[in-house]
C-alpha cells in the first residue's frame, strides 16, 4: 500500500532480490491453492452428480444393466465451470463480508468502505487510500493483526482462483463471438505456379477436329509450355497434341511435384480446421483449469 518503503540503497537492492523470489513463490502458492480448491470442488460436484444419477435411475435390474455405461460416463464427466465460478464467488464474498465486519468498527470506516478495502486488498491492487493498522493504539492489537493477516491471505487466494475461472468464461465468450462472426485467421500465401498447364484436348472446342483426327493414337492432351522449359527432349510447341505415353514420360518430375503440392494442401487444410476454434491451450493456471474442468471451449448447451 505504500506505507512501508525502503529508504537506503542496500535496502532497495535487497528488496529487488527478495521481491523476485518472493513473488515467484507467491504465484506458486496461489497456483497450488487453485489446484487444491478446484480438485475439492470437482470432488463435491461429482458426488452430487452421482447422487442425482442414482435418484433418477430406474429399478435394480435397470441399474445393473446400465452400470457399465454409467461408470464410463462418470469417468468422462467433469464439473461445469459455471458452477465452480459461482461457488468461488460465494466463497470470496463471504470472506469479504466477514472481514468487513471486523474492519469497519475498528478502523471507523463505513461498511461500504470496508468492502471496498477488501476488494482492493484481495485483488492486490493496493491504491493506498484505505490502509489498516495505521492508528497508534488498537484494542487487542495482536488478535486484530492476526485476523488481518488470515483474511488477506485467504481473500487473495479466493479472488485469484475466481479471476482465473472468470478468464475461462471470457475465453469461451470470445471463441463464441469468433465463431459467430466467422472470422478466419489464415496465412495468405501466393499461388504456386505449375510448369505446365494441362487441358484435356476433348474439352477445347477449337481443337475438336484435330483431336478426332489423332484419336487413333490413344488418349490425347494439350500441353501449354511455360517459359524456360525448352530443355526437355519431349517438349512440344504450344498447342501441339502429344500422346499420353509421351506426356507421362516427359512430365514425371512435374507429376511428382503436383502430388507433393496436393499433399501439402491437404495438410494445411487439416491444420487450419484444427486451429480455427479461437484461442487454444493454456499456460499455468489456465492449464490447471482446463485439465480439471475440461471446459476450454464454449458449450452452447450450458
Amino acid at each position: 500500500f505504500g506505507m512501508t518503503t525502503p529508504r537506503t540503497v542496500p535496502g532497495k537492492i535487497v528488496l529487488i532480490f527478495y521481491g523476485f523470489f518472493g513473488c515467484a513463490g507467491a504465484i506458486l502458492f496461489f497456483n497450488l491453492f487453485l489446484e487444491r480448491i478446484i480438485t475439492f470442488l470437482a470432488y463435491i460436484l461429482r458426488a452430487i452428480h452421482e447422487r442425482r444419477q442414482r435418484k433418477n435411475g430406474m429399478g435394480e435390474s435397470g441399474r445393473r444393466s446400465s452400470q457399465t455405461s454409467e461408470d464410463e460416463q462418470l469417468d468422462s464427466w467433469k464439473p461445469s465451470v459455471y458452477w465452480v465460478m459461482l461457488i468461488l464467488l460465494i466463497g470470496a464474498l463471504m470472506v469479504a463480508l466477514i472481514a468487513s465486519a471486523m474492519y469497519y468498527p475498528v478502523e471507523n470506516w463505513t461498511y461500504f468502505e470496508a468492502m471496498y478495502f477488501c476488494f482492493i486488498a484481495f485483488a492486490t491492487i493496493g491504491f493506498g487510500d484505505y490502509v489498516v493498522s495505521q492508528k497508534a493504539e488498537y484494542p487487542h492489537v495482536v488478535f486484530y493483526r492476526l485476523g488481518n493477516f488470515i483474511f488477506i491471505v485467504l481473500g487473495c487466494c479466493c479472488i485469484y482462483s475466481l479471476f482465473n475461472v472468470m478468464s475461462i468464461i471470457i475465453k469461451q465468450v470470445l471463441n463464441w463471438m469468433l465463431r459467430k462472426l466467422n472470422c478466419e485467421c489464415r496465412i495468405r500465401r501466393p499461388p504456386m505456379t505449375r510448369r505446365n498447364a494441362i487441358t484435356p484436348g476433348h474439352l477445347q472446342k477449337s481443337r475438336r477436329g484435330t483431336a478426332s483426327q489423332e484419336g487413333s493414337k490413344g488418349p490425347m492432351v494439350t500441353v501449354t509450355d511455360g517459359e524456360g522449359d525448352s530443355d526437355s527432349e519431349y517438349r512440344r510447341n504450344s498447342g501441339e497434341m502429344i500422346s499420353m505415353k509421351d506426356f507421362l514420360q516427359a512430365n514425371k518430375i512435374s507429376l511428382a511435384m503436383m502430388q507433393k503440392q496436393l499433399w501439402e494442401t491437404a495438410q494445411r487444410q487439416s491444420s487450419y480446421h484444427n486451429n480455427n476454434s479461437g484461442f487454444q491451450g493454456g499456460v499455468g493456471p489456465l492449464a490447471i483449469l482446463n485439465r480439471k474442468l475440461g471446459q476450454d471451449e464454449y458449450d452452447p448447451s450450458m
